[in-house]
């Protein structure tokens, strides 16, 4: 059964989830923005996608180029919770997962460390 929420509730759900990046981590994200969209289409069912060049890929010719970004996908979250706490952590999950890509930790690795 999906969960029915707000876009304003769900949105205030990805920030809480952002203020639960440990600080020093929050601090070296860099040129990334987060945003929350309703679904992927070319890929409806994922929950999250993170598109840019990873930190650990760039190089000193990085820069002047537009922020990477971190999407979060309102509706499958939805579609796959059953309470409104259920959301809370998949939305927890999904943002931390996404950073970690920024971060250069691919989904082998995510999975390993039990955030797959």
């Amino acid at each position: 059964m999906a969960v029915e929420m707000s876009r304003t509730r769900f949105e205030e759900l990805v920030s809480d989830a952002l203020d639960l990046v440990p600080a020093n981590f929050a601090k070296a994200m860099d040129n990334v923005v987060v945003l929350v969209e309703e679904f992927n289409p070319e890929a409806p069912s994922i929950l999250g996608l993170y598109h840019g060049i990873a930190l650990t890929e760039r190089t000193s010719s990085y820069g002047g180029v537009l922020p990477d970004t971190i999407s979060i996908y309102r509706q499958p979250i939805l579609a796959i919770c059953d309470t409104e706490e259920d959301v809370v952590e998949e939305v927890a999950v999904t943002v931390i997962h996404e950073i970690a890509h920024h971060f250069g930790i691919d989904d082998h690795r995510l999975h390993e460390l039990g955030w797959g």
